[in-house]
């Protein structure tokens, strides 16, 4: 809609040329054909994917506070324990408090029993479910998946992920919807059984920051990226170490190549005849 509008505008200045650039850019990023039981997202400018960016720490501690007090409730983050999340979203003190506000099944104890105690920042983020029969009986038959791997888990993961969480609306006409379904059209199907989860003002950061759906969506969809990809950072980070030593190798090895070979290649030689040698 956005690049529709750019569009219109730069047509009504007299720009054709960049008006039809635009044209091509918002046709050729997400293309649905009529055939088809779902809309591709867009592919949306996400800061964290770039070569030499890292995460938004701020947008990590917001995330995560989407997802404790929102998406908790019926989704998993099985992948992850509580220490890992320290100098990311959070300090020691403030996860092992966390933490310690959850209670988890431990044991046995010295008379074979289990027992249960508070968590600790060795422990996983704790489950909504004790089992998957639980979990669907509590969703109408659907277990809701972990999402630990979400993001790599479906084809443009970022993009589908946000444009799932903010997606939801009215079914188009002649679109009949079964009982307990919702409508969102980048949904396979259309149908899904997940409610709306986030609404304007639905959370209160800590930073003062808007809660508006689009701002929710956008930092737990972040969270869930580095779910997938807590080493990303440091990934990067030791790439720029290795490319400078391959660079640095390279070119050494071109210097000594040249240092060994240059006698070889600059020596003169000179053929004498038989008689030349008495």
């Amino acid at each position: 809609v956005a690049l529709t509008m750019a569009t219109r505008a730069l047509l009504k200045k007299g720009n054709a040329a960049a008006a039809a650039a635009a044209a091509a850019v918002s046709t050729a990023t997400a293309v649905t054909f009529l055939s088809e039981d779902v809309v591709h997202p867009l592919e949306l400018p996400w800061e964290h994917l770039g070569l030499f960016s890292s995460y938004d720490h701020a947008a990590l501690r917001r995330g995560f506070q989407v997802y404790r007090q929102v998406c908790a409730t019926c989704h998993s983050v099985e992948g992850i324990h509580w220490r890992e999340l320290v100098g990311v979203t959070h300090t020691t003190k403030e996860l092992a408090s966390m933490a310690a506000e959850a209670d988890y099944v431990d044991g046995p104890n010295d008379d074979g029993e289990m027992f249960e105690r508070p968590g600790k920042l060795s422990d996983p983020l704790p489950k909504p479910y004790e089992n998957v029969e639980q979990g669907r009986a509590a969703n109408g038959g659907a277990m809701p998946p972990d999402l630990t791997l979400m993001v790599k888990a479906r084809h443009s993961g970022q993009d589908y992920l946000f444009s799932l969480l903010t997606g939801y609306c009215e079914p188009p006409a002649g679109k009949p919807m079964l009982p307990g379904l919702y409508y969102n059209p980048y949904f396979p199907g259309g149908a899904i059984s997940m409610p709306p989860p986030l609404s304007d003002g639905g959370v209160e950061y800590d930073d003062g920051t808007v809660a508006t759906i689009s701002q929710q969506a956008k930092d737990v969809v972040q969270f869930l990226n580095w779910t997938s990809e807590p080493e990303a950072n440091e990934r990067k980070k030791n790439a720029m170490i290795y490319m400078f030593v391959l660079g640095f190798t390279a070119l050494s090895t071109g210097y000594y190549k040249r240092f060994k070979w240059s006698p070889l290649k600059t020596r003169n030689i000179s053929y004498l005849k038989a008689e030349q040698l008495k």
